[in-house]
């Protein structure tokens, strides 16, 4: 199975889905990591010279047709993982992601292998309270 991480440097996961430069991408095989994986994911800067118009009905961010095609474009190159984690996400952004079949997971811890762990072990806990 792979996961991917969404991440500034490879070490520690990103608080923002949106901003972050890259995902990790780490492949498990028997509850091991057997390959890790940098690479490069479209973020807000991308489509900052396009017209951006948010329609929030007050249930979160992202939630508007536009925004939802940005998401699949910031996901076309982790469509071969299951999951995805972050330490922050719009509402839009994590409905996209299940609308892709991956499963998106906000979670609190911050180091990479520590996370990754906590799912290979099934106690990453999804903090959706942190969703925007």
């Amino acid at each position: 199975m792979k996961i991917a991480v969404i991440t500034d440097d490879g070490k520690i996961i990103s608080q923002h889905f949106g901003r972050a430069p890259y995902y990790l991408v780490l492949t498990i095989e028997n509850g091991k990591i057997i390959h890790r994986e940098m690479r490069e994911k479209m973020s807000h800067s991308h489509f900052k010279n396009q017209d951006h118009t948010h329609s929030n009905t007050g249930s979160g961010s992202g939630m508007d047709p536009e925004s939802h095609n940005k998401h699949i474009n910031m996901a076309n190159s982790i469509a071969d993982c299951e999951a995805i984690l972050c330490g922050g996400m719009g509402m839009g952004a994590y409905q996209s992601m299940q609308s892709l079949n991956i499963k998106p997971i906000v979670t609190d811890l911050q180091d990479i292998d520590t996370a990754i762990q906590a799912y290979i072990d099934g106690n990453l806990i999804d903090h959706t309270e942190k969703l925007h």
